[in-house]
């Protein structure tokens, strides 16, 4: 019985009678925003001062400066395979979907705001100018940079004064997952609250008109979650995916209803250390990693969203210019953050470099929500598949 009422099962039932009810009690779910907000918060709250810890502690912890080299090339190698695996996943379905016209769409870009982005401000993104301001502000790649070269400094260091700092941070790395704790037992009400106020507020008729668009970018997500990472997963870590997806499903469930792999971290974290017996090194550094740059879905959404848009213009895409997609939606996948709809700025790199009208992403927005739920989970899964493969190589 105790089984029955786990905290993974109500978090599914919740995502149930959250669908059910936005249907059928509109009027009154729809007043529950500020308790899914609310919920969101909280996991939002841990996530900087948990990734700071948990990836510090991982690479102070390291026996030298050999063993960064050992996990990070294996995990940078392993989240750019991925990622373009996803956008050339995603590109085969849509070939083999005649897109047709949409009656009724409507062009206005309106409710969108385009934000320039380019190569050379990705690039620049990755150093941070001022690390207060970037623990302020939430940036997570800033924070990632800094607590590497943190950590690494940190190593270089007299054992005595290693050994002070290390322990200061395993003390907050070890207290911030007991708030992550507290936090995932209120995930059944927050999951409730989030999901139940996205159906009434889009309502289901929405997914319906773009039927073409989310068959494929769900079909393709499909493929990428349970083919590709599921064959990656058995070839290179030797496990079996569905045992192991069992065990870490509680952290795809929240991916699922949040929208956010970086707000889902804390449980990520917990499921893979706890449940999965990843070792916490490896989990700590591989991780929190994940959530910034593995973006599988966003890139795989990126591909299709831009095929799409291109067949409402009317304009043919030629394989060079699918190949063009490829490189840039694999790149700005990298680039979007770990939050609800993301990828629809990065989008805009996508899209002009093929000169599709920037315009077109206001037809996506409202089933955007939906998708996102499902290209996080699909995002949050690569992120543990990845983490149980390099603990197996990581010596």
């Amino acid at each position: 019985m105790r089984r029955l009422f786990s905290i993974e099962n109500l978090t599914f039932i919740a995502i149930i009678l959250g669908i059910l009810s936005g249907v059928y009690l509109k009027d009154i779910v729809i007043n529950l925003k500020l308790v899914g907000n609310a919920f969101l918060n909280l996991l939002k709250m841990i996530t900087i001062p948990l990734i700071f810890a948990s990836i510090f502690v991982s690479i102070a912890s390291l026996a030298s400066i050999k063993d960064i080299k050992d996990m990070g090339i294996k995990a940078i190698v392993y989240y750019f395979s991925t990622t373009a695996l996803a956008v050339f996943t995603g590109i085969v379905v849509v070939n083999f979907i005649n897109f047709s016209p949409v009656d009724g769409m409507n062009l206005s870009s309106d409710g969108f705001e385009h934000k320039k982005f380019t190569v050379e401000a990705l690039i620049q993104s990755f150093i941070p100018s001022n690390i207060f301001q970037s623990l302020v502000e939430g940036k997570v790649l800033h924070v990632i940079i800094f607590s590497i070269l943190f950590a690494i400094a940190v190593l270089k260091l007299q054992q005595s004064k290693k050994e002070v700092i290390t322990r200061f941070f395993e003390g907050v790395n070890d207290s911030m997952l007991t708030v992550a704790k507290w936090i995932i037992n209120l995930s059944p009400l927050g999951v409730f609250a989030l999901v139940s106020y996205i159906v009434a507020d889009k309502g289901l008729g929405s997914i319906l008109s773009l039927w073409q668009y989310v068959l494929a970018v769900v079909v393709g997500l499909l493929i990428h979650a349970v083919f590709n990472l599921g064959l990656i997963g058995f070839l290179f870590g030797k496990f079996n995916p569905l045992s192991y997806f069992t065990k870490v499903k509680e952290a795809l469930l929240i991916a699922f209803s949040t929208s956010s792999s970086s707000a889902t971290l804390p449980v990520t974290l917990e499921v893979a250390e706890e449940r999965a017996k990843i070792d916490k090194k490896t989990a700590g550094f591989v991780l929190p990693l994940g959530a910034t740059i593995n973006m599988d879905g966003t890139a795989l959404y990126e591909a299709v969203a831009a095929m799409f848009i291109a067949s409402l213009y009317g304009i043919e895409l030629s394989i060079g210019e699918q190949i063009i997609i490829f490189f840039t939606a694999s790149l700005a996948a990298v680039g979007a953050a770990g939050i609800p709809s993301a990828g629809l700025v990065t989008m805009t790199l996508v899209f002009t470099a093929v000169g599709i009208p920037l315009e077109g992403i206001a037809i996506i927005l409202a089933v955007d929500r939906f998708l996102d739920m499902l290209r996080t989970a699909t995002n949050v899964w690569g992120d543990l598949i990845g983490a149980k493969i390099i603990s197996r190589f990581v010596r």
